[in-house]
């Protein structure tokens, strides 16, 4: 795996053989419109383009077709998450990481060096580490690695098969009416909206589940346990918004603000927090319990 000095991985892209490109920076230019020519240019003047075997190439070479090259990312300008995450546990197996807010876990959009996967590959020197479930940059909290590509798969089955527990907590309003009915196990179905960031709630079959306990109060807010029984996308924000209590700071619940990317506004993190995570390691046979050392503010 071809990596670079802030430890990086290289990204991978076929030529295929029914396209009539001349040279190789025509191929990027009209592979990659959303970046310019010169960007490319610049690319293969610092070896940052490579054959399958990393060597690098010039943007003046022939296009061959049926081939792979390696390419490094590369951003003008990314914006600084100035949080630190923690490693809690690693064995030979896997790397539980205690992420903190507004870092994304995985490259993409204008994130590359400030994700969580490769300031742990920076951090620990590990190459082939790679997510075995996410969490969105917004929420704080439990990350699991896998160490080993070859065991990657028999992780990612546990959250497949739903043998994970996961717990999270929240700050949201107190609502005296529904604390009174607490604890509930709230289900409904949720789709895509017509915004894609959004989920909504739709009349059928309910498809997300969610039990929901008060921890503590301290008016006007509220401290409460989730343990989702599925995994849809913003399950658990959505659920919080359609009881009446979208979690504090929220920007997309229940109304959709959009992201500040370079200015963010490091003061109000989404009181959302991946607090415990609970499986049987299906490597060693091992009980597993993280518990994230990150507290939310109840204020």
């Amino acid at each position: 795996m071809q990596v670079n000095s802030e430890g990086v991985s290289a990204s991978r892209v076929y030529l295929p053989p029914d396209q009539a490109h001349v040279t190789l920076l025509d191929f990027f230019v009209v592979h990659f419109p959303h970046i310019e020519s010169a960007e490319w240019l610049s690319r293969f003047s610092e070896g940052l383009v490579m054959t399958a075997h990393g060597y690098p190439v010039v943007a003046s070479a022939p296009y061959q077709p049926n081939t792979h090259l390696l390419y490094f990312r590369r951003l003008v300008r990314e914006p600084e998450i100035p949080f630190e995450e923690q490693i809690l546990f690693q064995d030979e197996h896997i790397l539980v990481a205690d992420k903190p807010h507004f870092l994304p876990v995985t490259p993409s959009g204008l994130y590359l060096q400030q994700t969580l996967l490769n300031r742990l590959k920076r951090k620990t020197g590990l190459q082939t580490i790679s997510p075995i479930h996410r969490i969105d940059r917004d929420t704080a909290g439990l990350v699991i690695f896998c160490i080993k590509p070859n065991e990657r798969s028999h992780y990612q089955n546990l959250f497949r098969d739903r043998l994970v527990t996961k717990v999270y907590e929240v700050v949201a309003p107190y609502s005296e009416e529904l604390s009174a009915k607490l604890p509930i196990r709230y289900c409904s179905r949720l789709e895509e909206s017509e915004h894609f960031l959004q989920m909504r709630e739709v009349e059928g079959e309910p498809n997300a589940d969610t039990y929901i306990e008060l921890i503590e109060v301290k008016r006007p807010w509220a401290t409460y346990r989730l343990t989702p029984m599925s995994g849809k996308k913003h399950q658990l924000r959505c659920h919080l918004n359609a009881l009446g209590i979208p979690i504090k700071y929220d920007q997309i619940y229940p109304t959709l603000t959009p992201y500040q990317e370079y200015d963010l506004d490091f003061s109000k993190p989404l009181q959302l927090l991946a607090k415990q995570i609970i499986f049987k390691d299906p490597i060693t046979g091992e009980d597993r319990s993280f518990l994230s050392q990150r507290v939310l503010g109840l204020i």
